[in-house]
């Protein structure tokens, strides 16, 4: 592999920084944080039209066609801004509708998600917060030539703004992948706390809500497998989004060192404040290299693609919050406050820690594929 971008690579990484940096200024997320849905209709648009709702979904379904790579770049500068919103839950929808779903559902939903029309979420955790699909619990019962839900889904992202929620759910010793509309009769979504107010998460509960057999996902009887491969694509997504974070974090704790003053002279100049600032670069730097590598081995298909998308998600989950543990200590006493916009980091840091799958839960999955 080239282990640089290519040209038109680094001109996405451009434009995408300089749309974010224009439309995206934390300002802008402290107000969305506050509002009870953190998503901005008009954002959304225009994000849209800048083609990144769809720009993992094929042309003929009016998206943009591209790579994971790609999507890796574009993620990195959301990442770096912070973006609040369900992006990242619809981008996961997406790749499951694009692994799993019939011509007819791809040609109904995805159409939707890349003209910005249409928003999902994926409800797959239940009480453990586990990953594994092993995990789930909740049961598709048949009734009348229908599949029937009852029970609940925690830590659901972006479920109240989300137009479609697709529940994992057991059926048997397999699985299905159920599409649930947000005004569907028998649906409740109830808020829940999180720390990362940026992305704001729920339980789902379900009433006796009913699913039509034409409308299941998956329906080739590989559910288990089509939502392994799509969480494979969100979770390099979420760790790019990680290594920009870091990347604020390192630059902006960097101007900081550069500028305040500790008996006369910038604390820059002095070799323990050095010593971290290389070791956030370190970490910053190595974690782009996994991402990148986990984003090309998933666009090729390659042998051990998610052993590298683990290994990828394993050190970002550990050197983002590391990099923002520093970044907090560099910064002293200031890095605490609410005024200033390192904690918006940091918060995100330990969110996307757990999201998809913390370090502990990568490192078990590298080690059974080493032990098979």
């Amino acid at each position: 592999m080239d282990f640089d971008l290519s040209k038109p690579q680094k001109l996405l990484k451009e434009s995408a920084r300089e749309f974010l940096t224009r439309q995206c200024k934390p300002e802008y997320v402290r107000v969305l944080m506050e509002t009870e849905t953190a998503d901005d209709a008009a954002l959304w648009k225009e994000m849209a039209d800048q083609g990144w709702t769809g720009i993992i979904i094929p042309e003929e379904f009016g998206g943009l066609g591209l790579g994971p790579l790609e999507m890796a770049v574009v993620s990195e500068e959301m990442g770096r801004a912070c973006l609040p919103g369900p992006f990242l839950a619809t981008l996961f929808g997406a790749a499951l509708i694009e692994k799993a779903g019939s011509q007819k559902q791809k040609t109904r939903y995805l159409e939707a998600i890349a003209a910005g029309e249409l928003k999902a979420t994926v409800a797959q955790l239940e009480n453990e917060a586990n990953w594994d699909i092993e995990a789930v619990k909740l049961k598709a019962e048949r009734n009348n030539g229908n599949y029937q839900l009852s029970g609940s889904k925690l830590f659901v992202p972006d479920s109240e703004v989300a137009d479609l929620l697709i529940c994992v759910a057991r059926n048997g010793d397999g699985h299905l992948l159920l599409p649930v509309e947000r005004t569907a009769e028998g649906l409740e979504i109830k808020p829940m706390l999180s720390m990362d107010a940026t992305r704001k998460l729920s339980e789902v509960v379900f009433r006796e809500v009913s699913v039509a057999d034409a409308d299941l996902l998956g329906a080739d009887g590989d559910a288990s497998g089509a939502l392994g491969r799509a969480m494979q694509v969100a979770t390099v997504a979420l760790s790019a989004e990680m290594v920009g974070g870091m990347q604020w974090v390192l630059d902006t704790t960097v101007e900081y060192a550069k500028t305040r003053q500790q008996f006369g002279r910038p604390i820059g100049s002095f070799q323990a404040i050095q010593h971290q600032c290389a070791d956030m670069l370190l970490m910053t730097e190595s974690a782009r290299s996994a991402v990148y590598y986990a984003a090309w081995a998933v666009g090729e298909d390659a042998p051990g693609s998610s052993t590298a998308v683990s290994i990828a998600k394993a050190y970002c989950s550990d050197a983002f919050r590391e990099v923002s543990n520093r970044g907090i200590q560099i910064h002293g006493g200031i890095g605490f406050t609410w005024e200033h916009d390192l904690h918006l980091y940091y918060k995100r840091s330990k969110a996307s820690e757990v999201m998809f799958g913390d370090a502990t839960f990568h490192r078990e999955r590298i080690a059974r594929a080493v032990v098979d």
